[in-house]
Order: C-alpha cells, then structure tokens, then sequence
C-alpha cells in the first residue's frame, strides 16, 4: 500500500476526468473523516457513463496495483463507491451529488489541485 494516499487519490480523479466525467473534485479528509485519508468525487451524467468512469478508475488504480478493498452493493443508477482504502471514490448522479451533497458533508476539508 502507498505511503500516502495523495497520488491514487490523483489518479482517479485524472481518470474520472478521462471518463468525461464532471466536477471531478479531490478532497483532502483527513480532518473530517476517521475512516478514509482522501475523497474523489465525480458526476456521471447516465448509467453507461458511469459505468464507464467506474471501469476507467480501476483500470488506472489497477496500474498502480491497486485493487477495490469493497464496492458498494448493489450498485445504483446514482450512486457508485469504490474503497481503496485510503481513498473512496464516489461516482455520483448529478441529483445525488446535489442530495447528499458529500463536500459539505466534509466541511473543512480542503481541495487538492489533481490537473497537471
């Protein structure tokens, strides 16, 4: 496992975005939440699209030689998570996002730049 959970938290976000996905933000939770060090949250705008962000953030993570730790079951039409310890990747609906609004939820965490 990484040392720090910054990069994979990165590399998701970076394939989220490959994916085409939109508002991809990082957080950094490490003050606001005692089970994971970084959130990656990104709107998928269909079921296939996220499917498809889904598919491309373990293809990357899986390059790091990553593996998902539990993916939320059963999978929804608005909601998807993916544990990789460290980090959680939340591929979201956009009226999920906008509903459970997870970047107030970890008010005080702050956003870290993944763009290069």
């Amino acid at each position: 496992m990484p040392r720090t959970f910054k990069p994979v938290a990165v590399a998701a976000a970076r394939a989220a975005d490959d994916a085409k996905a939109e508002g991809v933000l990082v957080l950094d939770a490490r003050k606001t939440s005692p089970v994971v060090d970084y959130l990656v949250v990104a709107t998928g705008l269909s079921r296939p699209h996220m499917d498809s962000i889904e598919e491309k953030v373990e293809k990357a993570l899986g390059a790091l030689g990553l593996k998902i730790h539990r993916r939320a079951r059963p999978q929804t039409d608005s909601w998807r998570v993916l544990d990789y310890g460290g980090v959680m990747v939340h591929v979201m609906s956009a009226d999920a996002r906008e509903l459970y609004s997870l970047e107030r939820l970890h008010d005080g965490a702050k956003e870290v730049p993944w763009r290069t």
